[in-house]
Protein backbone atom coordinates (compact mmCIF):
# COMPACT_ATOMS: atom_id res chain seq x y z
CA UNK A 1 0.00 0.00 0.00
CA UNK A 2 1.36 3.43 -0.97
CA UNK A 3 1.18 6.63 1.06
CA UNK A 4 2.12 9.84 -0.77
CA UNK A 5 3.45 12.52 1.56
CA UNK A 6 1.55 15.17 -0.43
CA UNK A 7 -1.68 13.62 0.82
CA UNK A 8 -0.56 14.47 4.35
CA UNK A 9 0.18 18.13 3.56
CA UNK A 10 3.78 18.00 2.30
CA UNK A 11 4.85 20.64 -0.20
CA UNK A 12 7.84 20.12 -2.49
CA UNK A 13 8.83 23.75 -2.89
CA UNK A 14 12.19 23.54 -1.11
CA UNK A 15 11.01 26.06 1.49
CA UNK A 16 8.15 24.53 3.48
CA UNK A 17 9.32 22.50 6.47
CA UNK A 18 7.73 19.08 5.94
CA UNK A 19 8.90 17.20 9.03
CA UNK A 20 5.42 16.75 10.51
CA UNK A 21 3.81 15.77 7.20
CA UNK A 22 6.41 13.08 6.41
CA UNK A 23 6.22 11.88 10.01
CA UNK A 24 2.43 11.58 9.74
CA UNK A 25 2.71 9.59 6.50
CA UNK A 26 5.18 7.14 8.08
CA UNK A 27 3.00 6.74 11.18
CA UNK A 28 -0.13 6.07 9.13
CA UNK A 29 1.71 3.59 6.93
CA UNK A 30 2.88 1.68 10.02
CA UNK A 31 -0.62 1.85 11.54
CA UNK A 32 -2.04 0.26 8.39
CA UNK A 33 0.41 -2.66 8.67
CA UNK A 34 3.18 -1.28 6.49
CA UNK A 35 3.79 -0.25 2.92
CA UNK A 36 5.58 2.44 0.98
CA UNK A 37 5.81 6.15 1.84
CA UNK A 38 6.45 8.03 -1.40
CA UNK A 39 8.28 11.32 -1.82
CA UNK A 40 8.02 12.51 -5.43
CA UNK A 41 8.03 15.49 -7.76
CA UNK A 42 9.71 18.27 -5.79
CA UNK A 43 12.24 19.27 -3.15
CA UNK A 44 11.02 18.56 0.36
CA UNK A 45 12.71 20.46 3.18
CA UNK A 46 12.68 18.35 6.33
CA UNK A 47 14.09 17.89 9.82
CA UNK A 48 14.62 14.66 11.71
CA UNK A 49 12.22 11.80 10.92
CA UNK A 50 11.88 8.32 12.38
CA UNK A 51 11.27 5.04 10.55
CA UNK A 52 8.79 2.39 11.66
CA UNK A 53 8.77 -1.37 11.12
CA UNK A 54 7.45 -2.61 7.76
CA UNK A 55 7.79 0.85 6.18
CA UNK A 56 9.72 1.65 2.99
CA UNK A 57 10.65 5.30 2.51
CA UNK A 58 10.84 5.76 -1.25
CA UNK A 59 12.37 8.90 -2.82
CA UNK A 60 11.44 8.97 -6.49
CA UNK A 61 13.90 10.01 -9.20
CA UNK A 62 12.23 13.41 -9.53
CA UNK A 63 12.43 14.19 -5.80
CA UNK A 64 14.93 15.54 -3.29
CA UNK A 65 14.70 15.14 0.48
CA UNK A 66 16.47 18.30 1.67
CA UNK A 67 17.84 18.51 5.19
CA UNK A 68 17.09 21.60 7.24
CA UNK A 69 19.91 24.09 7.66
CA UNK A 70 18.99 24.64 11.34
CA UNK A 71 20.24 22.20 14.00
CA UNK A 72 17.11 22.90 16.04
CA UNK A 73 15.29 20.64 13.56
CA UNK A 74 17.56 17.72 14.47
CA UNK A 75 16.98 17.44 18.24
CA UNK A 76 18.46 14.90 20.58
CA UNK A 77 16.06 11.99 20.83
CA UNK A 78 14.67 10.93 24.18
CA UNK A 79 13.41 7.47 25.13
CA UNK A 80 15.77 5.77 22.70
CA UNK A 81 15.47 2.05 23.37
CA UNK A 82 18.58 0.46 21.95
CA UNK A 83 21.54 2.66 22.88
CA UNK A 84 22.90 4.76 25.71
CA UNK A 85 23.24 8.14 24.04
CA UNK A 86 25.88 9.27 26.55
CA UNK A 87 28.17 6.52 25.25
CA UNK A 88 27.72 7.25 21.55
CA UNK A 89 30.47 9.01 19.61
CA UNK A 90 30.12 12.77 20.28
CA UNK A 91 27.59 11.76 22.97
CA UNK A 92 24.77 12.62 20.56
CA UNK A 93 22.03 10.74 18.76
CA UNK A 94 20.84 13.62 16.55
CA UNK A 95 20.30 12.48 12.97
CA UNK A 96 18.24 13.08 9.83
CA UNK A 97 16.66 9.62 9.38
CA UNK A 98 16.46 7.39 12.47
CA UNK A 99 15.34 3.82 13.14
CA UNK A 100 15.33 2.28 16.63
CA UNK A 101 14.73 -1.50 16.92
CA UNK A 102 12.75 -1.68 13.69
CA UNK A 103 12.39 -4.65 11.37
CA UNK A 104 11.74 -4.96 7.66
CA UNK A 105 12.50 -1.34 6.79
CA UNK A 106 13.81 0.14 3.54
CA UNK A 107 15.19 3.38 2.15
CA UNK A 108 14.91 3.25 -1.64
CA UNK A 109 14.50 5.21 -4.86
CA UNK A 110 16.62 6.96 -7.45
CA UNK A 111 16.05 10.36 -5.88
CA UNK A 112 18.45 12.36 -3.70
CA UNK A 113 19.02 13.09 -0.06
CA UNK A 114 20.61 16.55 0.06
CA UNK A 115 22.05 17.05 3.54
CA UNK A 116 22.55 20.83 3.20
CA UNK A 117 26.07 20.32 4.50
CA UNK A 118 27.50 23.65 3.41
CA UNK A 119 25.41 25.27 6.16
CA UNK A 120 27.25 23.30 8.87
CA UNK A 121 30.88 24.06 8.02
CA UNK A 122 33.12 27.08 7.63
CA UNK A 123 36.15 27.69 5.46
CA UNK A 124 39.52 27.18 7.13
CA UNK A 125 42.22 26.67 4.58
CA UNK A 126 45.16 25.81 6.85
CA UNK A 127 43.86 22.40 7.90
CA UNK A 128 44.00 18.99 6.23
CA UNK A 129 40.46 19.54 4.97
CA UNK A 130 39.68 23.00 3.59
CA UNK A 131 36.70 23.32 5.93
CA UNK A 132 35.97 22.76 9.60
CA UNK A 133 32.66 21.97 11.25
CA UNK A 134 30.71 24.47 13.30
CA UNK A 135 31.43 24.28 17.02
CA UNK A 136 28.06 23.83 18.69
CA UNK A 137 25.97 21.94 18.20
CA UNK A 138 27.91 19.67 15.87
CA UNK A 139 26.04 18.62 12.73
CA UNK A 140 23.80 15.55 12.98
CA UNK A 141 24.47 12.16 11.47
CA UNK A 142 22.41 11.52 8.37
CA UNK A 143 21.00 7.97 8.48
CA UNK A 144 21.27 6.19 11.86
CA UNK A 145 19.77 2.69 12.20
CA UNK A 146 20.31 0.90 15.52
CA UNK A 147 19.04 -2.48 16.74
CA UNK A 148 17.26 -3.15 13.44
CA UNK A 149 16.71 -6.34 11.47
CA UNK A 150 16.10 -6.91 7.76
CA UNK A 151 17.17 -3.53 6.37
CA UNK A 152 17.41 -2.55 2.71
CA UNK A 153 19.06 0.64 1.40
CA UNK A 154 18.97 0.81 -2.38
CA UNK A 155 19.59 3.24 -5.27
CA UNK A 156 19.59 6.43 -3.17
CA UNK A 157 22.05 9.22 -3.99
CA UNK A 158 23.23 11.23 -0.98
CA UNK A 159 24.96 14.56 -1.49
CA UNK A 160 26.33 17.54 0.44
CA UNK A 161 26.88 15.75 3.75
CA UNK A 162 27.94 17.88 6.70
CA UNK A 163 30.53 16.72 9.22
CA UNK A 164 28.41 13.71 10.18
CA UNK A 165 28.43 10.10 8.98
CA UNK A 166 26.31 9.33 5.93
CA UNK A 167 25.05 5.89 7.00
CA UNK A 168 25.53 4.50 10.50
CA UNK A 169 24.53 0.84 10.82
CA UNK A 170 24.76 0.11 14.55
CA UNK A 171 24.06 -3.38 15.99
CA UNK A 172 21.83 -4.43 13.09
CA UNK A 173 21.23 -7.82 11.47
CA UNK A 174 20.67 -8.69 7.82
CA UNK A 175 21.42 -5.40 6.09
CA UNK A 176 21.67 -4.95 2.31
CA UNK A 177 23.14 -1.77 0.83
CA UNK A 178 23.09 -1.82 -2.96
CA UNK A 179 23.60 0.61 -5.83
CA UNK A 180 23.78 3.72 -3.69
CA UNK A 181 25.89 6.81 -4.34
CA UNK A 182 27.54 8.93 -1.68
CA UNK A 183 28.94 12.19 -3.03
CA UNK A 184 30.21 14.14 -0.04
CA UNK A 185 32.59 17.08 -0.36
CA UNK A 186 36.09 15.67 0.16
CA UNK A 187 37.10 18.97 1.79
CA UNK A 188 34.56 18.56 4.62
CA UNK A 189 35.77 16.75 7.77
CA UNK A 190 34.23 13.65 9.38
CA UNK A 191 31.70 12.96 6.65
CA UNK A 192 32.25 9.19 6.57
CA UNK A 193 30.46 7.03 4.05
CA UNK A 194 29.07 3.76 5.48
CA UNK A 195 29.88 3.08 9.14
CA UNK A 196 29.12 -0.56 10.08
CA UNK A 197 29.40 -1.17 13.82
CA UNK A 198 28.66 -4.33 15.85
CA UNK A 199 26.48 -5.62 13.01
CA UNK A 200 26.12 -8.99 11.34
CA UNK A 201 25.24 -10.28 7.89
CA UNK A 202 25.81 -6.98 6.10
CA UNK A 203 26.30 -6.74 2.33
CA UNK A 204 27.49 -3.56 0.61
CA UNK A 205 27.60 -3.84 -3.18
CA UNK A 206 27.75 -1.80 -6.37
CA UNK A 207 28.21 1.53 -4.58
CA UNK A 208 30.06 4.71 -5.56
CA UNK A 209 31.43 6.57 -2.53
CA UNK A 210 33.40 9.80 -2.41
CA UNK A 211 33.87 11.59 0.92
CA UNK A 212 36.26 13.53 3.11
CA UNK A 213 36.56 10.87 5.79
CA UNK A 214 36.67 7.06 5.57
CA UNK A 215 34.47 5.51 2.87
CA UNK A 216 33.63 2.24 4.63
CA UNK A 217 34.28 1.52 8.30
CA UNK A 218 33.85 -1.82 10.06
CA UNK A 219 33.99 -1.67 13.86
CA UNK A 220 32.90 -3.45 17.04
CA UNK A 221 32.50 -0.63 19.56
CA UNK A 222 29.86 -1.87 22.03
CA UNK A 223 30.24 0.98 24.54
CA UNK A 224 26.71 2.30 23.89
CA UNK A 225 25.08 -1.16 24.01
CA UNK A 226 23.81 -3.19 26.96
CA UNK A 227 25.97 -6.18 25.98
CA UNK A 228 29.05 -6.63 23.84
CA UNK A 229 28.30 -7.52 20.21
CA UNK A 230 30.45 -9.08 17.49
CA UNK A 231 30.80 -7.50 14.06
CA UNK A 232 30.93 -10.32 11.53
CA UNK A 233 29.90 -11.61 8.12
CA UNK A 234 30.35 -8.26 6.40
CA UNK A 235 30.82 -8.36 2.62
CA UNK A 236 31.85 -5.31 0.58
CA UNK A 237 32.07 -5.82 -3.19
CA UNK A 238 32.03 -4.03 -6.55
CA UNK A 239 32.46 -0.50 -5.19
CA UNK A 240 34.34 2.65 -6.27
CA UNK A 241 35.92 4.55 -3.36
CA UNK A 242 37.54 7.99 -3.07
CA UNK A 243 38.44 9.61 0.24
CA UNK A 244 40.73 12.23 1.77
CA UNK A 245 41.09 9.70 4.60
CA UNK A 246 40.71 5.93 4.09
CA UNK A 247 39.04 3.65 1.60
CA UNK A 248 38.43 0.76 4.00
CA UNK A 249 39.03 1.09 7.76
CA UNK A 250 38.68 -1.81 10.18
CA UNK A 251 38.75 -1.36 13.97
CA UNK A 252 39.60 1.48 16.34
CA UNK A 253 40.46 1.95 20.00
CA UNK A 254 39.38 -1.03 22.16
CA UNK A 255 36.89 -2.46 19.74
CA UNK A 256 35.78 -6.03 20.37
CA UNK A 257 35.55 -8.91 17.88
CA UNK A 258 35.59 -8.30 14.12
CA UNK A 259 35.72 -11.49 12.10
CA UNK A 260 34.85 -13.32 8.89
CA UNK A 261 34.61 -10.36 6.50
CA UNK A 262 35.33 -10.07 2.77
CA UNK A 263 36.31 -6.99 0.72
CA UNK A 264 36.54 -7.67 -3.00
CA UNK A 265 36.42 -6.13 -6.48
CA UNK A 266 37.09 -2.58 -5.34
CA UNK A 267 38.58 0.46 -7.08
CA UNK A 268 40.19 3.14 -4.88
CA UNK A 269 41.43 6.41 -6.36
CA UNK A 270 42.76 9.67 -4.89
CA UNK A 271 42.60 8.24 -1.38
CA UNK A 272 44.98 8.84 1.53
CA UNK A 273 45.15 5.27 2.92
CA UNK A 274 43.77 2.34 0.99
CA UNK A 275 43.12 -0.30 3.66
CA UNK A 276 43.79 0.45 7.32
CA UNK A 277 43.55 -1.57 10.49
CA UNK A 278 44.62 1.05 12.97
CA UNK A 279 44.55 0.80 16.76
CA UNK A 280 45.92 4.20 17.86
CA UNK A 281 46.12 5.59 21.38
CA UNK A 282 43.14 7.65 22.47
CA UNK A 283 43.93 11.34 22.26
CA UNK A 284 42.23 12.01 25.60
CA UNK A 285 40.67 9.85 28.35
CA UNK A 286 37.16 11.18 27.79
CA UNK A 287 37.27 10.55 24.04
CA UNK A 288 33.74 9.43 23.18
CA UNK A 289 34.58 6.96 20.42
CA UNK A 290 36.51 4.40 22.50
CA UNK A 291 35.27 0.85 23.05
CA UNK A 292 35.45 -1.22 26.22
CA UNK A 293 36.84 -4.56 25.04
CA UNK A 294 40.00 -6.34 24.03
CA UNK A 295 40.25 -6.20 20.24
CA UNK A 296 40.26 -9.37 18.16
CA UNK A 297 40.35 -9.03 14.37
CA UNK A 298 40.33 -12.44 12.69
CA UNK A 299 39.84 -13.99 9.26
CA UNK A 300 39.49 -11.07 6.87
CA UNK A 301 39.97 -11.32 3.11
CA UNK A 302 40.89 -8.49 0.72
CA UNK A 303 41.05 -9.45 -2.95
CA UNK A 304 40.89 -8.01 -6.47
CA UNK A 305 41.48 -4.40 -5.43
CA UNK A 306 42.97 -1.69 -7.65
CA UNK A 307 44.37 1.47 -6.05
CA UNK A 308 45.63 4.56 -7.86
CA UNK A 309 47.05 7.83 -6.48
CA UNK A 310 47.20 6.66 -2.87
CA UNK A 311 48.73 9.47 -0.81
CA UNK A 312 50.01 7.34 2.04
CA UNK A 313 50.12 3.58 2.57
CA UNK A 314 48.04 1.27 0.38
CA UNK A 315 47.86 -1.11 3.35
CA UNK A 316 48.38 0.13 6.90
CA UNK A 317 48.18 -2.14 9.96
CA UNK A 318 49.47 -0.50 13.12
CA UNK A 319 49.00 -1.38 16.79
CA UNK A 320 50.36 1.48 18.88
CA UNK A 321 52.62 0.79 21.84
CA UNK A 322 50.24 2.30 24.40
CA UNK A 323 49.29 -0.64 26.64
CA UNK A 324 45.93 1.01 27.37
CA UNK A 325 45.03 -0.10 23.86
CA UNK A 326 43.77 -3.59 24.59
CA UNK A 327 44.50 -6.09 21.84
CA UNK A 328 43.97 -9.84 21.91
CA UNK A 329 45.11 -10.45 18.34
CA UNK A 330 45.08 -9.34 14.74
CA UNK A 331 45.44 -12.50 12.72
CA UNK A 332 44.57 -14.45 9.60
CA UNK A 333 44.39 -11.58 7.11
CA UNK A 334 44.58 -12.52 3.44
CA UNK A 335 45.45 -10.03 0.68
CA UNK A 336 45.40 -11.20 -2.93
CA UNK A 337 45.50 -9.42 -6.29
CA UNK A 338 46.05 -6.02 -4.68
CA UNK A 339 47.57 -3.66 -7.27
CA UNK A 340 48.41 -0.23 -5.91
CA UNK A 341 50.15 2.95 -7.04
CA UNK A 342 50.94 5.49 -4.35
CA UNK A 343 53.51 7.47 -2.42
CA UNK A 344 54.39 4.69 0.02
CA UNK A 345 54.60 0.95 0.40
CA UNK A 346 52.55 -1.02 2.97
CA UNK A 347 53.28 -0.57 6.68
CA UNK A 348 52.66 -3.51 9.03
CA UNK A 349 53.48 -2.90 12.68
CA UNK A 350 52.36 -5.00 15.63
CA UNK A 351 53.84 -4.85 19.07
CA UNK A 352 55.69 -7.31 21.24
CA UNK A 353 52.57 -8.14 23.25
CA UNK A 354 50.39 -8.37 20.12
CA UNK A 355 52.29 -9.72 17.13
CA UNK A 356 50.44 -9.60 13.81
CA UNK A 357 49.78 -13.26 13.02
CA UNK A 358 49.48 -15.03 9.68
CA UNK A 359 49.27 -12.03 7.36
CA UNK A 360 49.49 -13.25 3.75
CA UNK A 361 49.98 -11.38 0.48
CA UNK A 362 49.51 -13.30 -2.77
CA UNK A 363 49.99 -11.93 -6.29
CA UNK A 364 50.14 -8.29 -5.23
CA UNK A 365 52.03 -5.34 -6.70
CA UNK A 366 52.88 -2.01 -5.07
CA UNK A 367 54.37 0.83 -7.09
CA UNK A 368 55.78 3.96 -5.46
CA UNK A 369 55.01 7.05 -7.54
CA UNK A 370 56.05 10.72 -7.26
CA UNK A 371 53.99 13.35 -5.45
CA UNK A 372 54.01 15.40 -8.65
CA UNK A 373 51.60 12.87 -10.11
CA UNK A 374 48.90 13.85 -7.61
CA UNK A 375 49.31 17.62 -7.24
CA UNK A 376 45.70 18.30 -6.26
CA UNK A 377 46.14 16.55 -2.94
CA UNK A 378 48.84 18.99 -1.82
CA UNK A 379 47.42 22.22 -3.18
CA UNK A 380 44.94 22.87 -0.37
CA UNK A 381 47.26 24.12 2.36
CA UNK A 382 48.82 20.90 3.64
CA UNK A 383 52.44 21.36 4.67
CA UNK A 384 53.63 17.87 3.76
CA UNK A 385 57.01 17.81 2.03
CA UNK A 386 58.55 15.18 -0.19
CA UNK A 387 60.84 14.13 2.66
CA UNK A 388 57.75 13.31 4.73
CA UNK A 389 56.09 11.34 1.97
CA UNK A 390 58.40 8.58 0.84
CA UNK A 391 59.02 5.64 3.14
CA UNK A 392 60.15 2.08 2.43
CA UNK A 393 58.09 -0.87 3.53
CA UNK A 394 58.11 -1.14 7.32
CA UNK A 395 57.40 -4.43 9.12
CA UNK A 396 57.74 -4.96 12.86
CA UNK A 397 56.35 -7.58 15.25
CA UNK A 398 54.56 -9.29 12.39
CA UNK A 399 54.39 -12.73 10.77
CA UNK A 400 54.11 -11.85 7.08
CA UNK A 401 54.15 -14.19 4.08
CA UNK A 402 54.64 -12.73 0.59
CA UNK A 403 53.97 -14.97 -2.41
CA UNK A 404 54.54 -13.68 -5.96
CA UNK A 405 54.45 -10.03 -4.92
CA UNK A 406 56.27 -7.09 -6.52
CA UNK A 407 57.51 -3.75 -5.15
CA UNK A 408 58.43 -1.08 -7.68
CA UNK A 409 59.82 2.46 -7.38
CA UNK A 410 58.99 4.58 -10.39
Amino acid sequence: MDFNVKDFGAVGDGKTLNTKFIHDAIEECAKQGGGRVIIENGTYLCGSIEMRSFVELHIAANAVLLGSDDCINFPERTNVKHVDTNMLPRERNACFIFADECENIALTGQGKIDCNGDKFVYYERDVFWKYNRIDAPTPPRVVFFTGCKNVKIEDITMINQPAGWSYWIHDCDYVTVDKIKIFANVDYPNNDGIHINCSRNVTVSNCDISCGDDCIIVRANSASLKTNKVCEKVSVTNCNLTSYSGGIRVGWVNDGVIRNCVFSNLVMTDTTVGISILLPPSTRPEFSDVGREETLIDNLSFNNIVMDKICSNPVLIHIYENEKIKVKAIKNLHFSEIHAKGLNFPKLIGRESAVLQNIRFNNCSFEMINAEEIPNRFAHGATTTNDDLYHPMEIRFAEIIFNDCELRVK
